[in-house]
């Protein structure tokens, strides 16, 4: 990453929480954004985030369903405007160095939302969200298989055969139930959603220059906080 997490211990200046989906392909553009955003924030801004899970399509049947199907039934969106959608968010994309590939399927994404609780606890859970947004939206892997899990958690650093545990076991679904009531009874109910210090939020796939502008305003706010 540009810009690695802070340890809780460092002295954290912001305390961001990433609130999105894997198969959601504005969380891919923001969370991309953002890291331009501390990257030229810089070290001197201590930053700790956490990726806070937030289903789309809760309700997805495993082997998932097509990607034109299902949205011209979610939104109502022709093919033609479906086109048009997935050609800006391809551009917004390139923009901020993430590759945008045409899809056939939509996926479920609860086992991988498992996986990222289980990858925090770990210190690991930044390069596994690397990993599932760019197997899911740039090699249209499916985030649900076990064996894709298994890989990219090798692939962020993690024990892919723990990782396979983790998956088969069930493990940390209340967790990650208890964090998506959590968010949407804070009123969050589209992603990506960036809560900074449990205060300011910031909506939407923006661009670095949004985001960094933002920080920079949170940062001068919290520096000025005089000490207790």
């Amino acid at each position: 990453p540009q810009h690695a997490p802070a340890h809780p211990n460092d002295g954290v200046l912001m305390k961001i929480d990433f609130v999105s989906d894997i198969a959601c392909p504005w969380c891919a553009v923001g969370f991309a954004s953002l890291e331009i955003a501390l990257a030229r924030l810089g070290p001197e801004t201590p930053v700790e985030i956490r990726f806070q899970p937030f289903e789309l399509n809760p309700y997805m049947p495993p082997d998932g369903e097509d990607v034109v199907e299902h949205l011209t039934r979610k939104y109502g969106a022709t093919p033609e405007r479906l086109a048009q959608s997935r050609a800006v968010l391809r551009e917004r994309g390139l923009a901020v160095g993430f590759v945008l590939s045409e899809r056939n399927r939509v996926w479920n994404t609860f086992d991988a939302h498992r996986l990222l609780h289980w990858a925090e606890l770990q210190g690991k859970q930044w390069e596994l969200k690397h990993a599932l947004l760019k197997a899911y939206h740039t090699n249209g892997e499916n985030p649900g298989d076990i064996d894709v899990l298994a890989r990219l958690a090798a692939e962020a650093g993690l024990n892919p055969e723990t990782a396979r545990e983790v998956v088969l076991s069930g493990a940390y679904a209340a967790d990650v139930r208890l964090q998506e009531k959590h968010f949407q009874q804070l009123g969050i109910h589209s992603v990506p959603s960036v809560i900074v210090n449990d205060r300011h939020l910031i909506q939407g796939g923006q661009p670095p220059e949004v985001f960094e502008q933002a920080l920079r305003q949170i940062a001068a706010e919290v520096d000025n906080v005089p000490a207790n």
